[in-house]
């Protein structure tokens, strides 16, 4: 289980990958398994919202206790943050892709996109969920937005990689700070050659 309070950001990125994520719409549940994830460490990280500790309204979600929903919103794109650690320590991991298993014609609805590209990417997966900012500052499992840790998968083998679109950032931008299941099509920017059939990706159950 993710200790949103205690554990590791970095560690609780990785236990992130093969979680699943639901979102409730109308008593009904859409969603997947978490393929892709990247941490954010704060006020020392200058790719960070909250480097330098910096405060203000709009990342005023990060400075809440773990398990706290951050939604930010790049190119017109919202992408969804849990954040770690507790009150007042900004630190946290976005959900960059997604391996949909439920609620999958609604995706398909909110897109009008099929197969891989339907949620390989923070702002993909979010439109797919029907994910908004009015998600901002909620608490994961207490609202609309859940982690289901029982029913998750357990990746055959986890990659690392600096983070995605962190160019002049010093050391923050080389950093492998980026996970991912290996091989699963449903990681962003996925080369054609690494994919994998998606079931063959994951431990046998």
């Amino acid at each position: 289980m993710i200790d949103f309070v205690n554990g590791s950001t970095t560690e609780n990125a990785k236990k992130l990958l093969g979680k699943k994520l639901l979102v409730e719409h109308d008593g009904k549940l859409v969603g997947g398994y978490i393929v892709e994830v990247e941490a954010y460490l704060g006020a020392v990280d200058m790719a960070a919202h909250s480097y330098n500790a910096r405060r203000t309204p709009k990342v005023e979600s990060m400075y809440k206790a773990g398990g706290t929903i951050y939604i930010y919103t790049m190119h017109g794109h919202n992408m969804i943050n849990l954040v770690m650690q507790k009150e007042d320590v900004p630190e946290g991991v976005l959900i960059r892709g997604l391996q949909p298993t439920t609620g999958i014609e609604f995706m398909k609805a909110n897109r009008n996109a099929e197969s891989f590209n339907l949620t390989n990417g923070p702002g993909k997966l979010t439109k797919a969920l029907g994910i908004t900012r009015q998600f901002n500052g909620t608490t994961i499992n207490t609202g609309q937005v859940r982690l289901d840790e029982m029913e998750g998968r357990t990746p055959k083998n986890i990659s690392s990689s600096p983070r995605i679109g962190i160019p002049n950032k010093g050391i923050w931008t080389e950093k492998p700070l980026r996970f991912y299941v290996e091989g699963n099509p449903y990681v962003s920017a996925m080369p054609k050659r690494q994919m994998r059939e998606a079931s063959t990706t994951w431990e046998s159950e």
